[in-house]
């Protein structure tokens, strides 16, 4: 069973191509769009709720053809949008309420929805105020809302965490979890943020210059690796601790290269060891190393695959034309040639570092 269903499908302007032949298949759950500014996502989301006309290909949402059944996919579908387009002298309650009138809904109903909808989202003590007078954080709660009030079967969330801080991004995560575990709603979300779609999809969907880089579970993104990632400080006798551990572990023949902030998220640059480990025997050599040479041990884990990984290959293919064009799951995916749209975009982790990305 899928819920979006996309065939060679393209979308040419004049002088961009904004998507490129994509076929993709979405299952219900929670699913992430990944893509730099440029990538296609704004373009498919429009194909997708029939608002705008494909080049050539196909593509059904619900079942229904997006090309002849617009109107009864939009019954069907909410939509959040990333640009902040709220009236500001209405209140929650009265824009909530319109919008599941345009949904079709009789007054009693809207109303009635429109209440359980706020309270879902947290805004049912302030549902009365100006919108104008909302946080940000609040005013993609009332979007939110306005997606939800109809009892759609899919809600498309266009970077639901825009202008959030870390606290709002979380309250913001756990309501589209909660979208789809209480309420039986398929979500698709875009996102820069690596880190959200890692915490709160079931899958992944790549794009970039308008072709699918990569489309698979969160889980194979994640998978856990036969290495470990060590982590330690520096000490006044090794003012560069892991480079010490690295040359201790070499000459016992651990095979040993360096992280860095980019490429684990949380450490500090140049103090992180990826460790090949090849039995239970390389976690007590660490452990033991690591006591020997008198370093403070700040983590020892299993190393996991992290979806910025992605864009890392891509860039190496595009520096290395020895690598070959990733492979997605529909098979091999040319990359865009280096000044291409959508080329050497950057994507943020969760804790704002950049990965650089095609």
């Amino acid at each position: 069973m899928t819920v979006i269903v996309t065939e060679s499908l393209s979308k040419r302007f004049p002088r961009v191509t904004a998507l490129d032949r994509l076929t993709v298949d979405i299952a219900p759950g929670v699913t992430g769009l990944v893509g730099a500014n440029g990538a296609g996502k704004s373009t498919l989301i429009k194909i997708l709720l029939g608002l705008a006309p494909a080049t050539e290909g196909t593509a059904r949402v619900l079942g229904l053809d997006v090309a002849k059944d617009g109107s009864a996919i939009r019954e069907r579908v909410g939509y959040m949008p990333e640009h902040d387009c709220l009236p500001p002298d209405v209140s929650a309650t009265e824009f909530v309420v319109h919008m599941a009138r345009m949904s079709g809904l009789p007054p009693t109903a809207a109303r009635e929805r429109t209440a359980d909808t706020l309270r879902h989202v947290g805004l049912y003590e302030e549902r009365y105020r100006p919108i104008g007078g909302y946080s940000t954080g609040m005013k993609q709660r009332v979007k939110l809302a306005q997606a939800l009030v109809h009892d759609p079967q899919l809600v498309l969330l266009d970077e639901p965490t825009n202008g959030l801080d870390p606290a709002g991004r979380d309250e913001m995560l756990g309501l589209i979890r909660r979208v789809h575990t209480d309420f039986g709603i398929s979500v698709l979300v875009t996102s820069h943020l690596l880190g959200e779609l890692e915490r709160t999809c079931d899958h992944v969907v790549v794009i970039d210059g308008g072709k699918l880089l990569r489309s698979s579970s969160t889980d194979e993104f994640t998978q856990v690796t036969a290495s470990l990632a060590v982590e330690v400080t520096d000490t006044d006798a090794h003012p560069d601790g892991a480079e010490a551990l690295r040359r201790a572990l070499t000459g016992a023949g651990v095979a040993v290269t360096t992280g860095s902030a980019g490429s684990d998220g949380l450490a500090t640059p140049g103090h992180l060891l990826f460790i090949d480990a090849a039995d239970e025997e390389t976690y007590d050599l660490v452990r033991d190393t690591v006591a020997g040479l008198g370093l403070g041990l700040v983590r020892m884990e299993q190393r996991r695959h992290r979806i910025a990984e992605v864009f890392r290959d891509a860039d190496e293919a595009h520096t290395d034309p020895a690598a070959g064009p990733v492979t997605s799951a529909t098979g091999p995916t040319p990359l865009a040639p280096a000044g291409a749209p959508g080329a050497a975009a950057p994507y943020a982790t969760q804790d704002g570092g950049a990965h650089d990305a095609v």
